[in-house]
């Protein structure tokens, strides 16, 4: 069989080009320490790894996610510590003025502070974060949420939580609305509230109060009416359900628990004849209105028996409210510093599967440098032994062995 000179040169420069598309190829490996430079150089592991970069990409922001929530979180609990410490403030504010020998002028110094206090948690109240949004405003993050009012504060705000994705089956607020956080507080005891009545002339002083039996709790209201006898002095009282028809009437002997209702609670010192007492179920009120009426009750005038009586229950109630308030804070900061916590663990969690899916994705992608700088080795020297041997080949002719 005769082989042409067109044919050796066809066949020489096809296996030298073939040698230096693979010299060329692994020279890229190397260069990008990548395995896989086309699908086509193994499906299989493309596909895989196409998935592996998809849950680093999802990995990621998770981890951008959690640490919006961390900052958004910080920024509430930042807030949140000022208002407990502002409440406190106030707090001492009622035991102080709750001093008898002080008198009305020396109790105004601390309505001044009083005014001062509800300006400062007003400014807490409409917070921003560091992008500009209102912190607790809901999903109205572009409305102040808080505005002074006659009784205290209105809110115009939403109850919303704003969720953030911070793991593949977690969702996570990173946010309390303002209700939630200065609406939150209840009255009284927690189950019902008891209150004199504002036109008392006597010197009866109510109890907060205690639960007795659960199950005999109702959601009515209940008037106590004090009566007494003009020619016996005997003090009696009677109890009225919601309104309805008075229950006989019970001796009234001062700082005697008085039980009904599941509820029980005493009263202390000598009611009037036609002072009243009201039991109510506990409701949840904003602190601006126990702040208000803390500053009405300041108000009343101490120079007699009945305006002592008056300021020392309206000073109990709102010391009972303003305790609430902060247990209701409390809670708030608790629910967010375990919230944190959780983005801590979540964020540990995160950071090991990076660790995991980036090495399995090497695994599927990435060269064996041992290997691969062999192999460019062994393809240098094949090219060359290739070229050598193609240059004497195209040499040879029949004409030199005539020669």
């Amino acid at each position: 069989m005769r082989i042409s000179t067109n044919t050796i040169f066809e066949m020489g420069s096809g296996k030298i080009g073939d040698l230096q598309v693979a010299l060329a190829k692994t020279q890229q490996q190397i260069s990008t320490n990548r395995r896989i430079l086309s699908p086509s150089d193994d499906p299989v592991a493309a596909a895989s790894a196409l998935g592996m970069d998809q849950a680093l990409a999802i990995n990621a922001q998770f981890a951008t996610n959690r640490s919006n929530a961390k900052n958004a979180l910080s920024e509430e609990e930042s807030v949140l510590q000022s208002v407990t410490l502002l409440l406190q403030s106030v707090k001492d504010v009622v035991v102080a003025a709750g001093n008898g020998a002080l008198d009305d002028q020396q109790r105004q110094m601390y309505v001044t502070e009083l005014r001062s206090n509800f300006d400062e948690l007003m400014g807490l109240a409409n917070s921003r974060d560091s992008i500009g949004d209102y912190i607790f405003a809901g999903y109205q993050t572009s409305s102040q949420p808080f505005a002074k009012s006659a009784t205290g504060a209105t809110y115009s705000g939403d109850q919303g939580q704003r969720m953030l994705q911070v793991g593949a089956a977690r969702q996570l607020a990173s946010s309390d609305s303002g209700s939630t956080v200065f609406e939150g507080g209840v009255t009284g005891n927690g189950h019902f509230a008891t209150a004199a009545g504002t036109n008392n002339t006597g010197s009866g002083l109510i109890s907060t109060g205690s639960v007795v039996d659960l199950a005999q709790l109702s959601s009515n209201d209940y008037a106590l009416t004090f009566a007494v006898d003009a020619i016996s002095g005997l003090t009696t009282y009677t109890v009225a359900e919601d309104g309805g028809a008075a229950e006989p009437a019970q001796t009234y002997t001062p700082g005697q628990a008085i039980t009904f209702g599941g509820m029980q609670f005493d009263i202390k010192g000598s009611p009037a004849d036609g002072d009243t007492f009201s039991v109510q179920p506990s409701v949840n009120q904003s602190v601006f209105t126990t702040i208000t009426d803390l500053l009405n009750t300041l108000s009343i005038s101490g120079a007699d028996a009945a305006g002592k009586t008056k300021l020392a229950n309206g000073l109990a109630t709102a010391n009972i409210n303003i305790a609430n308030a902060l247990d209701n804070i409390s809670a708030v900061r608790t629910s967010v510093g375990t919230r944190l916590k959780e983005i801590d663990s979540l964020d540990s969690a995160g950071a090991d599967l990076k660790i995991q899916y980036s090495q399995t994705l090497s695994d599927l992608q990435d060269i064996d440098p041992v290997e691969a700088y062999s192999r460019f080795t062994q393809q240098q020297y094949t090219l060359e032994a290739a070229r050598q041997s193609f240059i004497k080949i195209s040499g040879l002719s029949l004409f030199n062995m005539l020669n």
